[in-house]
């Protein structure tokens, strides 16, 4: 098995390098690489890609901006030359983080840290239903998606509720609204996205999941009762 990747550096000499240990490394395959976001991002619209390899300082569009672009987000391994960005960087759930010179032991560390991520998500998904993986309080969760009860926008937040506890992540209710199935999870509201399966009761103001009121938006109510009929 390989992982199809991009490395995304302005420096044509960092391109270089990380393409060459890409192309040493027999568990990276190398679709391309790419001076800047726009052309990765086109590149990235045509083939599928399960890692990049992404610095952070970029003119025009910085690793950070493009991908806050990405509606479906692949593993993300840093490179850059700073320490400064490594928190940041795992707010946008990096894999990895990378200071150049890189070194090959460690970047090839880097990777089986990647592979055994992509395997994990693979046999989960296959042996154990559908499941998203959140980033909180600086650890990836596993959430199941059947015990969620709503998503809700919070400031720059976004409330995961399910059956057992609560989390902030810092993402958008978009990104939530991509990941998420449709035939189960609809958006009633621009701060709310509910899991149909949990709705008890509703009313053209509300859709009720126990004991909490989830405000529908105006002619929502409609697309939740097309969503119930199907569901």
């Amino acid at each position: 098995m390989k992982l199809n990747c991009v490395v995304v550096d302005d420096s044509s000499i960092q391109r270089m390098i990380i393409a060459k240990l890409v192309n040493n490394n027999q568990n990276l395959h190398l679709i391309g690489d790419f001076s800047n976001a726009i052309e990765a991002k086109s590149c990235m619209a045509i083939h599928n890609v399960d890692l990049i390899f992404l610095d952070i300082e970029m003119p025009v569009i910085s690793g950070f901006d493009f991908l806050d672009g990405l509606k479906v987000k692949p593993q993300i391994i840093f490179i850059t030359s700073k320490a400064e960005y490594a928190m940041k960087a795992f707010d946008y759930d990096a894999t990895d983080y990378l200071q150049k010179p890189i070194a090959i032991d460690r970047f090839n560390a880097s990777v089986k840290r990647a592979i055994d991520f992509h395997l994990l998500k693979k046999e989960n998904k296959e042996n154990e239903g559908e499941h998203i993986f959140i980033k909180s309080n600086l650890k990836k969760l596993k959430i199941f998606t059947s015990k969620i009860k709503w998503i809700e926008a919070f400031g720059d937040y976004v409330r995961v509720v399910t059956e057992e506890d609560t989390n902030l992540v810092l993402s958008t209710m978009k990104s939530f609204e991509n990941d998420l199935s449709k035939d189960k999870f609809i958006r009633v509201h621009k701060s709310y996205i509910i899991n149909i399966d949990k709705v008890e009761r509703f009313n053209s103001k509300y859709a009720e999941i126990g004991m909490t009121k989830i405000p529908l938006s105006r002619h929502k109510k409609e697309d939740l009762v097309r969503a119930l009929s199907f569901s």
